[in-house]
């Protein structure tokens, strides 16, 4: 079970500068989730970040809940996360490191900085009512099936980084004002 109790979280960026995050979720000991703010990374689709409580992102996600898959794969690990990262890098070997890296992309979590698209794309996850009529007119103007709008929303910004709820009520939405079937 995941821990989603709030915490403040300061995020080191190329190991010198520090920003505060005020909302990351505590996931496990040791280890946080949180979205990146929207000024930093600006192309950078996946805008949820797995962090040690020392400040260093561990991987990132394109969804909260891949995050949050992510920190159940690190905790099963047995690896002691409270831990400084000095201690921690020293006990693991690289097999283990490549190891965790091959169940992290299981779980669609990827090193930090991995995914880069052209432009700014920090609104991926989050949408406004103005995105839902903007999209249906463009999938309307396109003749595209409820399907074929389902498969082109997959791949876009600010669809592609909505967990599957939000996504599926989205899609629900686009459809409808979209009249496709």
């Amino acid at each position: 079970m995941i821990n989603e109790t709030t915490t403040e979280y300061t995020m080191l960026i190329h190991g010198e500068q520090r920003y505060t995050i005020r909302d990351a979720i505590q996931a496990a000991p040791g280890l946080v989730i949180f979205r990146l703010p929207a000024e930093h990374v600006t192309n950078d689709p996946a805008r949820w970040r797995i962090g040690h409580h020392e400040g260093l992102g561990i991987a990132e996600a394109m969804r909260r809940e891949d995050a949050l898959k992510g920190v159940q794969i690190l905790k099963d690990t047995g690896i002691d996360w409270t831990q400084d990262t000095e201690t921690i890098q020293s006990a693991i070997s690289k097999d283990t490191v490549s190891d965790l890296t091959t169940k992290l992309s299981w779980a669609w979590c990827e090193a930090p900085g991995s995914a880069y698209m052209p432009g700014d794309v920090t609104s991926n996850g989050t949408y406004t009512d103005a995105d839902i009529q903007a999209a249906a007119d463009e999938f309307k103007a396109d003749r595209l099936s409820a399907y074929d709008i389902l498969l082109a929303m997959t791949y876009r910004v600010p669809w592609m980084g909505l967990d599957t709820e939000p996504f599926n009520e989205a899609h629900d939405r686009i459809v409808t004002a979209a009249g496709a079937e």
